[in-house]
């Protein structure tokens, strides 16, 4: 036991206890908690399920406060989208010319995948309910 001259117990033991604490709170964690995380810098080709929840991604497009983000996508040819809906409304991410892309409408918290033209291009997409949604997907 630590002593601690002209000290009582109790007085010893916070003293004691104040040293551990600030002991443990200075140095470095091993904890694998703490470790730093990293998102891949890659675009992932994976697609989702049409669950819900926020899937982690490079090639993803979240709607929320009827905003897409990001508003411009660049993606590789035939890459899967994924297009979360954070909003607490229906939405859609459908092409503006042809039929390149369209996920339909995705209900709020689900999510729905669209896979990439193979064309390269810069393709202008809305959100056909509220079509001052707008963004853009490049392929190259």
């Amino acid at each position: 036991m630590l002593r601690f001259p002209g000290k009582t117990a109790a007085a010893t033991l916070l003293a004691a206890a104040t040293a551990l604490t600030m002991t443990a709170c200075s140095g470095t964690s091993s904890h694998p908690a703490a470790a730093p995380t990293s998102t891949p810098s890659t675009p992932s080709s994976s697609s989702g399920s049409g669950t819900t929840g926020t899937p982690v991604s490079a090639s993803q497009i979240v709607i929320a406060n009827f905003a897409f983000s990001p508003t411009d996508l660049s993606v590789a040819p035939g890459q899967t989208v994924t297009v979360v809906n954070n909003d607490s409304t229906t939405h859609t991410l459908t092409a503006t010319t042809g039929k390149a892309f369209d996920t339909g409408d995705i209900a709020p918290g689900k999510t729905a995948t669209f896979t990439a033209p193979t064309t390269p291009g810069t393709y202008s997409y809305i959100c056909t309910i509220h079509q001052f949604m707008h963004g853009t997907l490049i392929v190259k």
